[in-house]
């Protein structure tokens, strides 16, 4: 579940949501017609539920049949000492080989790009694929490192007050994006 920070206000709808991710799995569709090589790495948790979306979507709207994967990079983490003692690590699930397939990585809003960072590392302990491209669902800005998405559905200007929440309906009960205020 999301945490409640006060809405600013609401930067996509249910239909925005739905019709932003049929967009993606189009531009995917376009850039890798039928590729067998193509596969989804859903970064935990957010970004799981787009990956299998985009792939539902691919096969749907393109008769495109791609593999999903799941990345947890809690172990990956730069700042794996902040979260506590014990910190929750869930399962990666790639059940193929990563080698010589093309990725696309998937997350539901890119920031600062620490995440990502962390997933690259996690994938070539899995194989070297041939390339890794990124769809961020929101790109938010303000990166830290030089790591920006190959796909978006919405980019935002925000400052370092501000959230934006992907809200799906597998984890939050509802598909929104919204731009919150965060508490000082």
């Amino acid at each position: 579940m999301a945490e409640n920070f006060p809405v600013i206000r609401v930067l996509m709808e249910a239909d925005d949501v739905e019709r932003s991710l049929g967009l993606c799995a189009a531009q995917l569709h376009r850039d890798f017609p039928h590729d067998e090589e193509l596969v989804l790495l859903g970064i935990k948790t957010r970004g799981v539920y787009l990956a299998e979306r985009l792939g539902r979507q691919l096969m749907s709207a393109h008769n495109q049949k791609v593999l999903v994967g799941v990345l947890d990079i809690t172990l990956y983490r730069d700042d794996l000492s902040t979260l506590g003692p014990q910190p929750v690590v869930g399962k990666t699930a790639i059940d193929f080989d990563v080698t010589d397939k093309k990725i696309i990585l998937v997350d539901d809003v890119i920031f600062t790009g620490r995440t990502i960072r962390a997933a690259l590392d996690e994938i070539v302990d899995f194989g070297r694929p041939r390339l890794i491209r990124l769809l961020a669902f929101v790109d938010r800005g303000l990166r830290e490192y030089p790591i920006q998405p190959d796909y978006t559905a919405l980019k935002v200007e925000t400052d370092l007050t501000q959230v934006v929440q992907v809200r799906l309906t597998e984890s939050d009960g509802e598909d929104r994006v919204l731009l919150c205020k965060r508490p000082v």
